[in-house]
């Protein structure tokens, strides 16, 4: 959080209201989770985001920093591993991610912009946190944790392989420490026309003070109902909340000024904790919130886990529930179009574009003309390695709720230096849909066929959601199989 005036506490509320164990421990015993007028009867539940996956973010945040002079400072080498891995982490779940690049005062700065497929593009629900930290510091609950809070939604939305009604932005600010100057750079350049998209813009700035407090951002504009829906989260977790007016103090002010509504929550900085307030929340009165606040003390230690958790938490629900509030009249109220019979939904499916569009392991999508292709040049080759691998190629779609017969097809032909009916080599073909991964068909060196074969599956399960379609090779230590898939597809019939 950008130092500025100290919080005014305004109106004092009397009501109350989910990778690993070696970062989880790192942690301080003792982790937090629209418009009025929205319709938000369909939206889904809100997730219990793992606090597990939360800290181990925090963790590799806090490593990055160890590796590049304890700090991720803007201008510094630490803030720019720390965009890069969010971003490959990202682009990993699916995400399409933007690099947007900006000078300072201190060399220069990053934002990372990523965008969920799907959604209403005019109707925009951005969430934010600022991803650098001071020079004094790794900058773990500030603001590593809102950066980590942020992330894991945006990985659990993933998981989901959710369709949301409204266009998802996530957004990782550069050199916040310097003024908000990520934002504001964002904001200044952003065309009039793409600013009166955005709905909604969610904050998100130190969660896990270690002598916490719950403050709401005490900004209702135009009553858009945004810290109503906070404080009824807190309310329904039965967690005592204040309001505070945290000013020009985080990136939240970036979108304010341009008359866009913005919420958030705030676990406390340099600001002493009252006798009042220790009573409800616990912890020291007469102490400040964060005594590492701006120091180079800002460490994993430096963070409370019951506060943490109960904000990651706040942050799911509302990212959740923003997703799918109707901000105006919906598009249509006609069905959606279902792409023409025979309308091909993935992206570069003989892979002549190379690897455009596909995840895959280096060198498995391939021109090279030991495995023919079965049309053009490119294909998919897995496996031919002769010792043990895992390999794989995959791309996310997505099926039309109204598909009358979503299929997927691909054609594949595979050899092997195997012999027996022993399956020693496998491919397998996968739907991944929600944290689920269901394999639909496997292959193997038992009954290989040089010849490419056509092979197709029902897709009808998946209507209405984001997917993952992979192929996934696994070899043993021995003799080789080739497995070569080319000129897929998926219809929506």
């Amino acid at each position: 959080m950008h130092t500025f005036l100290r919080p005014t506490l305004r109106r004092p509320s009397l009501r109350r209201g989910a990778l690993a164990a070696l970062a989880t421990a790192a942690l301080t015993a003792g982790m937090l989770a629209g418009p009025t007028q929205a319709d938000t009867t369909t939206t889904a539940a809100s997730p219990d985001l793992s606090v597990d996956d939360a800290t181990a973010h925090l963790q590799q945040l806090s490593s990055i920093a160890q590796a590049n002079g304890g700090n991720r400072a803007t201008g510094r080498p630490g803030y720019k591993a720390s965009v890069d891995w969010v971003k490959a982490t990202l682009d990993a779940a699916g995400y399409t991610t933007t690099v947007q690049q900006f000078s300072t005062s201190s060399g220069t700065s990053y934002n990372l912009l990523a965008e969920w497929p799907g959604g209403d593009a005019n109707h925009v629900v951005m969430t934010g946190a600022h991803l650098d930290s001071i020079s004094a510091g790794p900058g773990i609950n500030d603001n590593g944790t809102g950066s980590a809070a942020v992330l894991e939604a945006a990985l659990t939305w993933a998981e989901q392989g959710r369709t949301p009604r409204n266009k998802l932005r996530f957004a990782f600010w550069g050199a916040e420490e310097q003024g908000l100057l990520g934002s504001n750079h964002y904001m200044r350049n952003l065309a009039t026309a793409e600013k009166d998209k955005i709905e909604v813009y969610l904050n998100f700035d130190m969660l896990g003070s270690v002598n916490p407090g719950y403050f709401v951002y005490d900004d209702n504009a135009a009553g858009d109902g945004v810290r109503d829906q906070i404080t009824a989260y807190y309310d329904s977790k039965s967690i005592a909340w204040e309001y505070i007016d945290v000013q020009g103090r985080s990136d939240h002010a970036s979108f304010r000024s341009y008359g866009i509504p913005t919420g958030g929550i705030f676990s406390g900085a340099e600001g002493t904790k009252t006798s009042a307030q220790a009573a409800k929340w616990g912890g020291t009165a007469g102490q400040p919130y964060d005594p590492c606040y701006h120091r180079a003390c800002d460490t994993m230690s430096n963070v409370d886990r019951t506060a943490f958790d109960r904000n990651l938490d706040a942050v799911g629900h509302m990212v959740w529930l923003q997703a799918d509030t109707t901000y105006g009249t919906p598009p249509t109220t006609e069905p959606p179009t279902t792409p023409p019979a025979g309308t091909n939904l993935l992206a570069n499916p003989g892979f002549e574009s190379g690897s455009t569009a596909w995840t895959a392991s280096s060198g498995a999508i391939t021109s090279s003309t030991n495995r023919p292709a079965r049309t053009g040049t490119w294909k998919l080759w897995l496996g031919g390695n002769g010792r043990a691998t895992s390999e794989s190629g995959s791309q996310q779609v997505t099926i039309p709720a109204n598909a009358a017969n979503p299929v997927l097809s691909y054609w594949i032909r595979t050899d092997t230096a195997e012999s027996g009916s022993t399956a020693y080599d496998t491919m397998k073909v996968q739907v991944v849909s929600g944290g689920t991964t269901t394999t639909l068909k496997t292959f193997s060196n038992v009954g290989t066929n040089a010849t490419y074969t056509l092979n197709s599956h029902s897709l009808a399960a998946y209507k209405g959601k984001t997917i993952t379609i992979k192929f996934v090779s696994s070899e043993d230590y021995y003799l080789q199989t080739s497995f070569v898939v080319d000129d897929t597809s998926v219809t929506a019939g």
